[in-house]
């Protein structure tokens, strides 16, 4: 789909007033780091297209953040 193919009308547009509260928060930088894994599941994650790496990321993170609750 062209962008002048979009249908914006029931959205309404922005002014100043709606972006004064907004804030810029940029993602935190990341660590290159080495680690060894399965080859099956890294060629599962490569299978499924390019940003394999940031997956394995937001699998990790996922993991981390489940776990915060329970350690205390």
């Amino acid at each position: 789909m062209k962008d002048d193919e979009i249908d914006y009308s029931d959205i309404p547009e922005t002014d100043a007033r709606f972006w004064e509260g907004a804030e810029l928060v940029l993602p935190a930088n990341k660590e290159r780091v080495t680690i060894r894994l399965d080859r099956d599941v890294v060629d599962w994650f490569k299978d499924h297209g390019k940003g394999y790496q940031t997956r394995i990321n937001a699998v990790l993170r996922a993991f981390v953040n489940g776990r915060r609750g329970s350690e205390r």
